[in-house]
């Protein structure tokens, strides 16, 4: 098929080059006959004159062929093609000058430029008559009853060209009515034939309540979580269904998305409030080209993007570790599916609890750089199980920083969480722990740092996929506390975080991302109704069912914010809170050790939780946080979420 495509595409452009030859041959024997009646002297020699226009044409087609004037789509073409057709013919006749000059064939070259201009007009004019053919073409075959008809918000360059692809792509199920548009200079403008609405407010709104409009698409270039809340806040009054015409949201901070754009419907990221972080990915890309890279916890929802992100950045080989073999094969089957043998790939079924297996997997590989993903992070199973928190998120960290020290690993980055600041459940305070094992090894050749997030959007176990399954099933949505509230991020973001952290560290540094302002749960399970084409309480019930052990109504980023350091990103910054010694870390693993093993025979994470309080200072019980919750910073500065309101 795609041969088939390929050879059509060769045809096409041989037969519109002849069809320029054609039209040069008119051109000239117009211009020759011209002559005659006007006795110009050009004349006088028909065959140096002939001569000289085949030279002409000869330099022309291959100067258009070399400036890739045949390689467009001309029924979707810009206009920097056409400007690259006159860029071309100018090129061209410079060209033809000095040769006719050294063949001796024509002294007077002024036809030359005359006959050039006139072939560039004639070709232009073709190309256009085609576009207007084609368009009116595809415009009768797309009146039908069946298209759905939209306006577009934003009368600019995305939404003509939107609007000229949904105009002649005869396959289209648009019909585009009109553009609104903020800029009061274009009032009453027709852009591709079609009307531009200045945009007032609820004036506007009654307005296209009166169109036969079904769709409003917003085709805006960058258009950031603030603007889009405001305009799905003014146009869902219209009762039409929004969309936007923009990068998918998972592709949103993949380089190999550039330009690519697509109608999709809102989505709760495209309302998250906080502008995307700024990450220089060809820096840290680069930092790990040509390097051997091993992840641990690689098959799970940060570890397997990391594994895209460094498989894009040309590593030396990538070693994908996990405990999970069907994680690890998915992320495997999709690596191997889309670089083949570029991408030097292993994967490696252990636990990070297993010393003689890492040290067997390090001895093997010798990786130049460690991203620490592998970790038990859902809070209430591991109140439940604590001693399995302590056992892989303690001491499978010990265990991976000992080998990366052991085998002379140059960078090692720890994947943290917002829940290790100032903890009120078993896992936060794991975590917490494992900042301080990664911290306190400042002493050696590793370089070792650790990165803090918030919530994930997306991964498994965290809330929006809960809430769209729940929205999915006819609700009710069920909430802990309607006064709840987090940080959000996107998965690549956070790799790409982890990835430039690891490419900045140096020793010892504990990374962590300015996120904006929190969000409250209760008024993200209300959006994420309301894009649905749902009521809140009416279609979908939200149900507040308490708070889960452990959990506490609000997470901090930052430890001392006194103590915060910028990076070359100002999105990023350190924590420099002063690192324990090993020595004190050590006696920690004791009393943690001792704990586990005194919990052996039983369920009860009693024992854990004592040795907890024993071993990180900040560890608090949930009940003793939340009562003076309203106290917070944190909850003072929560952003109200109203970014779809009732209407």
């Amino acid at each position: 098929m795609g041969s088939r495509i390929s050879n059509l595409f060769k045809f096409r452009k041989f037969v519109l080059l002849l069809f320029d030859l054609g039209c040069f041959v008119l051109i000239s024997a117009a211009y020759y006959i011209i002559c005659l009646f006007t006795e110009n002297p050009v004349v006088n020699d028909t065959v140096k004159f002939v001569a000289c226009s085949c030279i002409l044409a000869v330099i022309t087609s291959l100067v258009r062929l070399l400036f890739g004037t045949y390689s467009n789509v001309w029924r979707y073409t810009s206009t920097s093609a056409y400007l690259n057709i006159v860029i071309a013919d100018f090129f061209s006749c410079l060209l033809t000058v000095p040769v006719v000059y050294l063949t001796d064939l024509y002294t007077d070259v002024s036809h030359i430029f005359l006959i050039s201009a006139l072939f560039a007009l004639m070709t232009l004019s073709s190309r256009f008559v085609y576009r207007l053919i084609y368009k009116r073409k595809n415009a009768n075959e797309n009146r039908n009853d069946h298209k759905i008809n939209v306006a577009i918000v934003g009368a600019g360059q995305l939404g003509a060209i939107l609007a000229e692809e949904l105009l002649c792509n005869s396959k289209s199920h648009y019909k585009p009515i009109c553009f609104i548009d903020n800029d009061k200079a274009k009032q009453g403008s027709m852009i591709s034939g079609l009307r531009v609405i200045y945009e007032e407010g609820d004036k506007t709104i009654e307005e296209i309540k009166n169109l036969p409009i079904q769709e409003i698409f917003f085709a805006l270039p960058n258009i950031d979580n603030e603007t889009a809340e405001k305009l799905y806040d003014l146009y869902s009054k219209t009762g039409c269904k929004i969309k936007i015409y923009d990068t998918p949201v998972k592709d949103m901070f993949s380089p190999d998305s550039a330009g690519r754009k697509t109608i999709r419907d809102f989505q709760i990221e495209d309302l998250l409030f906080r502008k995307s972080v700024d990450i220089n990915n060809q820096k840290s890309f680069d930092y790990y080209s040509g390097k051997t890279v091993l992840i641990t916890g690689g098959g799970g929802s940060i570890g397997s993007e990391l594994c895209r992100q460094i498989a894009k950045c040309g590593p030396k080989k990538l070693i994908i570790l996990d405990i999970y073999e069907n994680n690890a094969y998915d992320i495997q089957q999709e690596l191997i599916n889309k670089y083949g043998r570029n991408l030097d790939l292993s994967v490696e079924i252990a636990s990070v609890r297993e010393r003689e297996r890492l040290d067997c997997i390090f001895d093997r590989y010798r990786p130049d750089v460690v991203f620490h993903a592998a970790a038990h992070k859902h809070v209430p199973l591991m109140e439940h199980s604590g001693c399995e928190a302590i056992k892989n998120n303690v001491f499978g960290t010990y265990n991976t920083a000992d080998m990366a020290e052991k085998y002379g690993v140059e960078k090692f980055i720890l994947i943290s969480t917002d829940k290790a600041v100032n903890p009120t459940n078993i896992m936060g305070a794991s975590k917490r722990l494992c900042e301080m094992i990664i911290q306190c090894r400042t002493d050696g050749p590793t370089k070792f740092a650790a990165v803090r997030f918030g919530n994930v959007l997306g991964s498994n176990g965290s809330v929006i996929p809960l809430f769209k399954k729940q929205i999915e099933k006819g609700g009710p949505i069920t909430i802990t506390d309607k006064r709840i509230i987090r940080y959000f991020m996107t998965i690549p973001e956070a790799s790409q975080l982890v990835m430039q952290a690891g490419a900045m560290a140096q020793k010892g540094e504990l990374f962590v991302l300015d996120m904006g302002k929190p969000v409250k749960i209760i008024d993200l399970a209300t959006n994420m109704i309301k894009l649905s084409g749902l009521t809140p309480g009416v279609d979908i019930k939200i149900e507040e069912i308490g708070l889960r052990p452990g959990e506490k109504l609000y997470e901090e980023l930052l430890i001392k914010t006194e103590t915060l350091t910028k990076t070359d990103n100002n999105m990023i910054f350190i924590e420099t809170d002063k690192p324990l010694s090993r020595s004190e870390v050590d006696d920690k693993m004791e009393i943690l050790r001792n704990a586990v093993k005194d919990s052996a025979h039983e369920l009860s994470s009693a024992k854990i939780k004592t040795a907890l309080h024993a071993t990180v200072s900040t560890y608090h019980e949930p009940e003793q946080v939340n009562k003076d919750a309203y106290k917070a910073e944190e909850m003072k500065n929560t952003v109200l979420c109203n970014a779809v309101k009732d209407h």
